[in-house]
């Protein structure tokens, strides 16, 4: 048995770090108290769930089964970002698309160049760090698209009245937009080790192996996870860009994001 990892005692164990997160929430009234127990609660149990499914795909199914868990965790992603970026115009297509491009296209070279073994048991978990790059990129990208495009309503209106084109009329929120969403990845990238180690470094560290293999593999994690939020930004921008606007180049009508 690894000693470095918690047996099932010592995961119930630390459900008394949530104690703190709960009481605080309570004390200051932050209506909030409920809604952490029941994300702990939620946490484990789909964990648990999840951990039983891969367990049966690993040993039964394959690339195949992987393939599909990669497909389910695209389309649960397209779903999320569309909820986040309610009153966007086709959101949810949008951004199923823009995950699966910067997914499919991240996953693709790495596979392609004998980067990733093609494995169920490594496609999967690369796999969904790199959904949830994108997931994040197009998240981001999506709200501050539709807000932008909202609170800028009377410039970008301005700029069609003057004759310019869609496109060129959108730019200045669409590049200013690019650049917001493309931030986490980026600094990400940049602070590497400097801050903290990442997940992938750390579990293999954990795990009893080499500080400098683990170093190689999260060096792979970064630059797909930069990839995957470029990719999955670029494309989520240029159809958020077409649905803004209709065939005479006018500003879509947009109603307000529900918060969640």
């Amino acid at each position: 048995m690894n000693t470095a990892v918690p047996g099932w005692a010592g995961v119930t164990a630390s459900i008394a770090l949530v104690v703190p997160a709960i009481a605080v929430a309570w004390h200051r009234r932050l209506d909030l108290a409920r809604d952490i127990a029941v994300a702990a609660a939620r946490a484990g149990v789909q964990l648990v769930a999840v951990g039983a499914v891969l367990l049966l795909v690993f040993r039964h199914t394959g690339v195949a089964g992987a393939a599909g868990c990669l497909a389910l965790m695209v389309i649960t992603a397209g779903r999320v970002c569309a909820g986040r970026s309610a009153g966007m115009p086709r959101a949810l297509p949008i951004a199923t698309t823009a995950v699966a491009v910067g997914s499919a296209a991240t996953l693709g070279v790495l596979l392609a160049l004998g980067v990733v073994a093609p494995q169920a048991r490594v496609v999967i978990p690369v796999g969904g760090m790199v959904v949830s790059g994108a997931m994040q990129a197009t998240t981001l990208l999506l709200v501050r698209l539709r807000d932008e495009a909202r609170t800028a309503r009377p410039a970008i209106e301005a700029r069609l009245a003057l004759g310019l084109p869609a496109v060129d009329a959108f730019a200045p929120q669409l590049r200013s937009t690019l650049r917001t969403a493309l931030i986490p990845a980026v600094d990400a990238t940049r602070t590497v080790g400097l801050i903290s180690l990442p997940g992938a470094m750390t579990g293999l560290i954990l795990a009893g192996v080499d500080p400098l293999t683990a170093i190689r593999y999260q060096i792979v994690v970064m630059y797909m996870m930069l990839s995957a939020a470029a990719l999955a930004a670029l494309t989520a921008a240029h159809l958020a860009e077409r649905a803004l606007f209709d065939d005479a180049h006018r500003l879509r009508s947009l109603t307000a994001g529900a918060r969640r």
